[in-house]
């Protein structure tokens, strides 16, 4: 039987966020592909309309039935999303020198964003069963090490540094959240510093050169310094209030590289300034702080870690992202949540506002 409670509960206020930012999003990635008049380009913007329309119907779908059914399948999806990476690496769509897309006819299917919602899923199931007031220690944190290191050195493998930095960040901002015990903390922190040199031994060539680039952008400026150089000059010719919508001069120039993508942003900053960019960040902070509000008011363990993983994972994309665009961090390739074109990311952003309505629809349920 429908429970009315459903709808009194429904978090109208986060739905209304979100067509916010997807509006933002659309209309900036509009923009960014109006400066190039060549129809494949011109037809991103359908399709991301498109994408947008099936993250919809998978968002509605996502807060039909209760969060619970998370809970009960997650080692299921955890262990899907990482075969799919696998077969990526035997089988994906070779682009640009990395391995990181599946075809499914007119469809590509990255699986490095869609294994961010499993790891979430399947820490958020160990945690809320063995969390305990004192923390984790080392020896706790075996299981859960295993099951993030996983699916990171699969996506290392592609290569995409960017991505697998996410997930590590998702990983350990939950980690965090549930507590470590001190002495194991200060172990892993440690631990972390003694393995920066044998990451950097790790790293390829064009890897290198560009956290070379963030220390210096000026010493490569027409190669590797070339995209934050360009992204840098687009953020501050807006000012304050930008050059006007579809006005960007190094947007229609095309002077700044993959302007649709992972450089949307500073296509937005051109054209709407100062203010526009404060503004986009407002609300973006808004949206992260009302999804840790339905984690604090959430009656139940996994719901409550459920949802500071999902907002821990937009969090940790706009704050690189951004920091990305500024020359504040080196280009790794991570999207901006509903705004970087992409039918992955856009799928897989959809599935957390899923995710967090769910959550926060039956908070009732616990109360």
């Amino acid at each position: 039987m429908f429970d009315r409670r459903l709808v009194q509960y429904f978090d109208w206020g986060l739905l209304g966020l979100t067509f916010l930012i997807a509006a933002f999003g659309l209309a900036t990635l509009y923009s960014a592909v109006n400066g190039d008049p060549a129809p494949p380009h011109r037809s991103l913007f359908v399709k991301q309309m498109i994408w947008y329309g099936g993250g919809l119907a998978v968002m509605i779908a996502i807060f039909l039935f209760s969060y619970k059914f998370f809970d009960r399948w997650a080692y299921v999806f955890y262990f899907v999303c990482n075969a799919l990476l696998v077969w990526v690496l035997l089988f994906g769509k070779y682009v640009s020198g990395a391995r990181r897309w599946i075809d499914f006819g007119p469809v590509s299917l990255q699986p490095s964003e869609l294994i961010k919602i499993g790891v979430i899923i399947v820490l958020a199931r160990f945690y809320s069963r063995f969390a305990t007031t004192r923390g984790f220690t080392l020896r706790e944190l075996v299981t859960p090490l295993l099951l993030v290191m996983l699916p990171f050195f699969l996506i290392v493998k592609q290569p995409d540094l960017g991505t697998a930095l996410v997930v590590l960040l998702i990983a350990g901002t939950m980690t965090a959240y549930v507590k470590i015990e001190r002495r194991s903390l200060i172990y892993l922190i440690a631990a972390g510093a003694v393995a920066v040199p044998l990451v950097w031994s790790y790293l390829k060539g064009y890897q290198k050169q560009r956290i070379l680039t963030f220390l210096d952008p000026d010493r490569d400026p027409l190669g590797a310094g070339y995209h934050i150089i360009q992204s840098k000059i687009a953020i501050g010719s807006g000012m304050l209030t930008g050059k006007g919508f579809l006005q960007g001069t190094q947007n229609a120039l095309s002077f700044l590289p993959e302007q649709h993508t992972d450089f949307i942003f500073s296509v937005f900053s051109e054209e709407w300034g100062f203010l526009g960019a404060m503004a986009m960040l407002v609300v973006f902070l808004v949206m992260i702080l009302w999804g840790l509000n339905i984690a604090y008011n959430c009656r139940d363990q996994f719901g409550a870690i459920l949802c500071v993983g999902v907002t821990a994972m937009i969090f940790w994309q706009v704050f690189i992202n951004i920091g990305m665009v500024m020359g504040l961090m080196p280009v790794v390739g991570v999207p901006l949540p509903f705004v970087s074109y992409g039918g992955s990311s856009i799928l897989t952003i959809m599935v957390c506002v899923g995710i967090l309505l769910n959550v926060s629809m039956r908070r009732f349920l616990f109360e």
